[in-house]
């Protein structure tokens, strides 16, 4: 054999690894796995701007009729019907005293009923929702797997099949055309109940709850002084919800009531916007009723939104 042949396939070329297709060297003269190259680049970022765009689309097609009812609650009757324009006019403040010199400020009135509702069922609602999804977490009992799905049947019930049979009771009791006949209604809400269970099963440790009956509290002080601040985060989307349905109603007042001094906002600007065939003047007023409407929605969102980011910042620092 040559010396030039030994030369070729001595031990020095047969361990020196091939950098070809970019692997990297490697113990034994075996080629390392190449290094792909980090995620992020173009192809990973058609998804993110297709995602964004998206979501763009959704935000304009939620926040495009809000802009609406405030370019128009500027304008006269005139204009309402002739320019067909995002500019705003100059008839606001006009507007705005119309409406609340609608026959001697009904229009407050109806915003007053509209408060009374929708906090005070809010409110009742959010703490039966908060004792019975308690309950339904902590506690063992016979029943509760039927009760819980009776619960859930609730939740895929529309509310506005029960607005005729609830007319029926209420009537039938004398309460019917009455603040009661709104009010009760709002105090069970069955979506409540489930996301204050699902929020107590995953906040509340049992061991904690065990820890304080050993030291001799009692279940309401246990309930009222540790479960409550724990689902907090939670009871306030409650509420949110809660309070967003009944300010929104609209079926179940306008069956319950027929006097106009106890109709909520929804049913009195529908009122306002039956006598616009025969006034249009009045299509002016009721969208500026309707932007007074929601003005008290955006304020309670901003303000309950920092619970919201509180307890996202909280999960995130625990996990």
């Amino acid at each position: 054999m040559s010396t030039s042949a030994i030369t070729s396939t001595g031990p020095s070329a047969a361990t020196t690894p091939s950098t070809a297709g970019g692997g990297s060297p490697s113990r034994g003269g075996r080629r390392a796995p190449a290094r792909t190259a980090p995620s992020g680049g173009v192809g990973a970022e058609r998804p993110s701007l297709l995602a964004t765009g998206v979501l763009l689309l959704g935000a304009l097609y939620c926040l495009l009729p809000v802009v609406w009812v405030l370019v128009a609650a500027s304008k006269s009757p005139d204009e309402l019907f002739s320019t067909f324009t995002l500019a705003p006019s100059t008839h606001l403040v006009e507007n705005l005293r119309d409406l609340l010199a609608y026959r001697d400020g009904l229009f407050l009135r109806w915003a007053g009923n509209t408060v009374l509702y929708a906090v005070g069922g809010a409110l009742v609602s959010t703490v039966v929702s908060a004792a019975a999804g308690y309950g339904l977490a902590l506690f063992d009992f016979r029943g509760k797997k039927l009760f819980f799905n009776v619960i859930l049947a609730g939740v895929l019930l529309p509310a506005v099949i029960l607005a005729v049979p609830q007319y029926l009771l209420f009537a039938e009791v004398g309460l019917a055309n009455t603040y009661w006949a709104v009010l009760l209604p709002s105090i069970l809400n069955p979506y409540g109940i489930y996301l204050a269970r699902v929020y107590a099963g995953a906040s509340i440790p049992r061991e904690m709850i065990e820890a304080a009956r050993t030291d001799g509290a009692g279940e309401l002080r246990i309930f009222a002084r540790f479960a409550v601040p724990m689902m907090m985060p939670g009871l306030v989307t409650v509420f949110l919800f809660q309070f967003v349905g009944v300010w929104n109603n609209y079926m179940l007042p306008y069956i319950m009531l027929g006097d106009d001094s106890l109709f909520p906002i929804t049913v009195g600007l529908s009122t306002l916007m039956n006598q616009g065939a025969s006034q249009p003047a009045m299509y002016t007023t009721v969208v500026t009723g309707a932007l007074v409407s929601i003005l008290p929605l955006i304020a309670l969102f901003l303000l309950l939104q920092r619970y919201w980011q509180s307890d996202l910042t909280g999960g995130a620092v625990k996990g």
